[in-house]
C-alpha cells in the first residue's frame, strides 16, 4: 500500500478512535463510502498504525505482562487469557490465534520468514488469515526428511500453509531432522542446493518458533514421532537437556555447547535465535514451562506469547 494510504488511514483512526465519531459521520465529513471508511480501519489495524488493547478489570493478563517484564527486562510478552478449568488443547488454540494475528502484524514485504516447524506452529498455521504479503520467503529452520514426514504431513503441509496465507515461496530443508554420524551433516552442508537454504535462513528477517519439552501434554512433534532412539534420550537425561529450539537442545542454564546430540542435528546454532532482528516465540502448555524457563535463561527469545496459566507457572519459583 501507498504512503497516502497510510496517512489517510491514520486520519480515519484518528476521528475513529481519539474523536468518537461514527463511520458514518466519518464518511461524510471526508466524503467517502461507510464500506470504504471501514476498510480504511481495518488497514490500520494491520499495519499496526493502531493498536488495540482490551484492559481486564481484573487485569490478569496485563498484571502477568508487568511481573513477566520485570523478571526479565529484554522480554516482550503476550499473555492470552484462556477458560478457567479449560484442558491444554484450548490453551493451544487460543495461543496459536494470537500468535497468527501478531505475525500478521509483524510480516512486511520483502522479508525472509524462518518457520520451526512443530505442533505449535502447525496450529499457528491453521489460524492465519490470508494477507498477501509481496516478495515474501519462507524458509524451514530444521530439517524433517523422514518417511514419517511424508507419511503425516505435518511439516509440508505446515509450511504449504504459511505460503498460501501469505502467497509467499516457501523453501522446504530437505534433510533429516538428525543425521546417524556428524560427518555425513558436514557433507551436506557442503551441497551448493543445501548451502542456499542454510543461506536464507542467516537472512531471515523474523522468525518463528515454540519451545519443546518432552514432558508437554501436547507432546513436542521432535518426541512425539520417534525421531529420537532411547539412545539419544538416555543421553540427553544424562546431558540435564531441558529443552530445544527447532530440534537444537539446550540445558535448564540455556547452553548447548557440547551436546552431543546438536552435532548431529539439522537445526541451525541458537546464535541464529539470539540475533535474529524479530522473532516471535510461542508457548502454550504447564509440560513446556522448564524448557521456556531454560530459553529465557539461555536469552534464546525476546517475544513471547503464552498462554495466562502458562505464565503464572513460569513466574512461580
Amino acid at each position: 500500500m501507498s504512503d497516502a494510504h497510510d496517512v489517510q488511514a491514520v486520519r480515519v483512526a484518528r476521528l475513529y478512535y481519539h474523536q468518537g465519531l461514527t463511520t458514518g459521520a466519518i464518511a461524510h465529513e471526508l466524503g467517502l463510502s461507510r464500506p470504504k471508511v471501514s476498510r480504511l480501519l481495518s488497514h490500520a489495524r494491520r499495519r499496526g498504525l493502531v493498536e488495540i488493547r482490551i484492559h481486564d478489570p481484573q487485569g490478569a493478563p496485563q498484571a502477568l505482562e508487568a511481573q513477566l517484564r520485570a523478571r526479565y527486562p529484554f522480554l516482550n510478552p503476550q499473555v492470552v487469557p484462556v477458560p478457567p478449568q479449560s484442558p491444554e488443547a484450548v490453551w493451544l488454540e487460543r495461543v496459536a490465534v494470537a500468535a497468527a494475528r501478531a505475525l500478521n502484524d509483524t510480516l512486511r514485504p520483502g522479508q525472509v520468514l524462518g518457520l520451526a516447524w512443530g505442533t505449535t506452529v502447525s496450529a499457528v498455521s491453521r489460524a492465519l488469515t490470508p494477507r498477501p504479503v509481496p516478495e515474501l520467503q519462507i524458509v524451514q529452520l530444521n530439517g524433517s526428511a523422514s518417511a514419517l514426514d511424508f507419511h503425516d504431513g505435518l511439516v509440508t503441509d505446515t509450511m504449504t500453509r504459511f505460503a498460501r496465507a501469505f502467497g509467499a515461496r516457501a523453501w522446504l530443508f530437505p534433510v533429516p531432522t538428525f543425521f546417524d554420524d556428524p560427518a555425513t551433516r558436514a557433507a551436506m552442508w557442503r551441497e551448493r542446493s543445501v548451502r542456499h537454504v542454510l543461506a536464507l535462513q542467516e537472512r531471515a528477517d523474523v522468525l518463528l518458533y515454540s519451545v519443546g519439552s518432552p514432558g508437554a501434554q501436547v507432546p513436542s512433534h521432535v518426541y512425539a514421532a520417534g525421531a529420537l532412539t532411547d539412545t539419544d534420550r538416555h543421553e540427553m537425561q544424562a546431558q540435564e537437556v531441558a529443552g530445544d529450539i527447532a530440534t537444537v537442545f539446550f540445558r535448564a542454564d540455556g547452553t548447548s555447547a557440547g551436546l552431543p546430540i546438536n552435532a548431529r542435528s539439522s537445526g541451525p546454532d541458537l546464535s541464529l535465535i539470539r540475533r535474529a532482528p524479530q522473532s516471535l516465540c510461542v508457548v502454550s502448555g504447564l509440560g513446556k514451562v522448564g524448557a521456556l524457563r531454560a530459553a529465557l535463561a539461555g536469552g534464546l527469545l525476546r517475544t513471547l506469547i503464552v498462554d495466562g496459566q502458562t505464565a503464572q507457572a513460569l513466574l512461580r519459583e
